[in-house]
């Protein structure tokens, strides 16, 4: 079963402009380096889709989404202390997002798919009640509640290789015993949000089940060997019957808000060891999201490294 991508230009419409780090442009900046591989005539190619309100609201508090609809027709102000600016359509698109993280959860357990691949998705930082660092709806944790509600899995990992500490999953999630979730990020002594000590492993019923490895700035593949096989061994311990990776490019070298210096090849090595583990632990359901890049062309590299990972694997 070939690996399912999704694109098209509802995926693209999540930008803040032309000249912002996270720009409309970086859709397309992925396909076209897809289509010169030619991974586009190995995949299935699937349309974006739309969530409904009470999707979100499985996990965003109802004032929030109303603040985001306001602001969606206004294309005023922030959506959070700053860092996201509101722009006219924000809902529309945002819904984009999370609906396409949805649909490929439904291709998945329907078994009309295997894996799947959103570029332009795995929003880590949006919180319940808040946009945070250029996300505004954090599809991560609407998935996550949605695979517990409606499609009852209740035993999820989510790896994240993105450089910034996956704040809003990790809090929104830090009591709960049946996420597993595993993160290796760059120190946030060093970088936003300035979260993910190796000390925060989860509260009350959950301590134990988080893992997060904060990686020197400058750290290369070489350091990401040494550290991954604590993940892999983690998310085995942790037997999930589902799982995500954030496969955030901006721990590429090169980037131009973050220190770390990872190449695609750590990118392609986790969906690799990923994709093992789901076909052994969880029938192969596994779906990676793009996260952060700012790179264009290391983001181009790193996702596409990706997906070649799944169609190998």
């Amino acid at each position: 079963m070939k690996p399912t991508v999704y694109y098209g230009q509802d995926l693209a419409r999540y930008g803040f402009g032309q000249g912002h780090p996270f720009g409309p442009d970086r859709l397309d900046v992925f396909w076209n380096e897809a289509k010169k591989r030619g991974i586009d005539k190995q995949v299935t190619v699937a349309t974006p889709v739309s969530c409904t309100e009470s999707d979100l609201a499985r996990f965003h508090t109802q004032d929030y989404i109303d603040q985001v609809k306001a602001q969606s027709i206004t294309g005023e102000g922030t959506l959070d202390y700053g860092d996201t600016p509101a722009f006219k359509g924000v809902y529309e698109a945002s819904c984009f997002v999370v609906g396409s993280v949805l649909d490929a959860a439904d291709k998945i357990i329907s078994k009309k798919a295997k894996r799947c691949f959103i570029p332009i998705a795995g929003l880590h930082h949006a919180q319940r009640h808040t946009a945070a660092g250029f996300c505004v709806f954090n599809d991560i944790g609407v998935l996550i509640e949605t695979l517990r509600a409606v499609h009852g899995i209740k035993r999820i990992a989510y790896v994240d290789i993105d450089a910034h500490h996956g704040d809003g999953v990790f809090y929104s999630f830090i009591e709960d015993p049946d996420l597993i979730f595993a993160d290796m990020h760059e120190d946030g002594r060093y970088l936003y949000p300035g979260t993910g000590t190796d000390s925060e492993t989860g509260t009350g019923k959950a301590k134990g089940t988080k893992l997060n490895i904060p990686m020197e700035p400058g750290a290369d593949d070489e350091a990401f060997q040494r550290e991954w096989p604590w993940v892999e061994e983690f998310v085995r311990e942790g037997q999930p019957e589902f799982i995500l990776l954030q496969a955030g490019a901006d721990s590429i070298k090169g980037d131009p808000i973050t220190h770390m210096a990872y190449s695609p090849e750590s990118h392609r090595y986790a969906a690799t060891r990923l994709c093992q583990i789901a076909d052994e632990a969880c029938h192969g359901r596994f779906i990676a999201m793009g996260g952060g890049g700012y790179n264009r062309d290391s983001l181009a590299k790193a996702w596409t490294a990706v997906v070649e990972a799944m169609l190998e694997s």
